[in-house]
């Protein structure tokens, strides 16, 4: 059974065509799972308009912000492959099949996107050019190659996961950092969906951050590292 998590926030321009790219390559078994963080647009109401068994919506009664609402998501989550999803991008239409694929063998599958802005128009470049894109722990802890939406995984990686630490800055990078260390894990070569940047995107994922050099250093690196030791340390006791 597949799962696909997406979290939503005011995201009436672009959820309805990427709520159809996915549920067009799920199977009559699988859900796709979206909770909606407070939306005061009518993302709800379009949800609404789709009937289809698969597709749930859910409250965020957690955390708010995108990472709380993915936390939220991941928790209903009833499937042995899980994927992450935004509310504007479009999958393409054989991302769920080669992700699938891939997650017989690896734990944690991560595949590459196309930039496009927010028309559809693509941008001329993918995610894994953008970012410099490396494999190894440090360099991945120093810059981050995790982007959310291009990833999956199944379902031991979930549970040891979850509960998020309180203070994570990204869902993608707490996830990956620590499937890192613990599982066995495959950067995918292939384009599999239309990543779209348009200035209202939840996450800064591909553009240049604007927190201070010791934000960057201590919050999100250091503070992530203290985290994955104090899981790692945890689950073995």
């Amino acid at each position: 059974m597949i799962s696909v998590c997406l979290a939503a926030y005011n995201g009436e321009k672009f959820i309805s065509e990427q709520v159809t790219s996915i549920l067009s390559q799920l199977g009559a078994g699988d859900e796709l799972i979206v909770s909606d963080d407070g939306s005061k647009d009518s993302t709800i109401a379009i949800l609404h308009r789709f009937v289809d068994s698969r597709l749930t919506i859910v409250k965020n009664t957690g955390s708010h912000g995108y990472v709380g609402n993915f936390e939220n998501a991941l928790r209903q989550a009833k499937g042995d492959y899980i994927f992450l999803s935004d509310q504007d991008d479009v999958w393409l239409p054989s991302k769920v099949t080669k992700v699938v694929e891939r997650l017989q063998v690896y734990d944690l599958v991560i595949h590459d996107a196309e930039l496009i802005d927010g028309n559809g128009n693509p941008l001329g470049c993918n995610y894994y050019s953008v970012t410099h894109h490396n494999k190894g722990f440090l360099m991945n802890l120093w810059k981050t190659r995790w982007l959310g939406c291009c990833m999956a995984f199944r379902r031991n990686v979930l549970d040891y996961c979850l509960p998020f630490p309180e203070k994570i800055v990204a869902h993608d990078y707490w996830i990956g950092m620590l499937g890192m260390t613990k599982f066995s894990y495959y950067f995918m070569d292939d384009v599999l969906i239309q990543y779209r940047r348009h200035g209202g995107n939840a996450s800064p994922s591909s553009e240049k951050s604007g927190y201070s050099w010791f934000y960057r250093l201590y919050k999100k690196r250091l503070y992530l590292l203290f985290s994955l030791m104090n899981r790692i340390a945890f689950c073995r006791g």
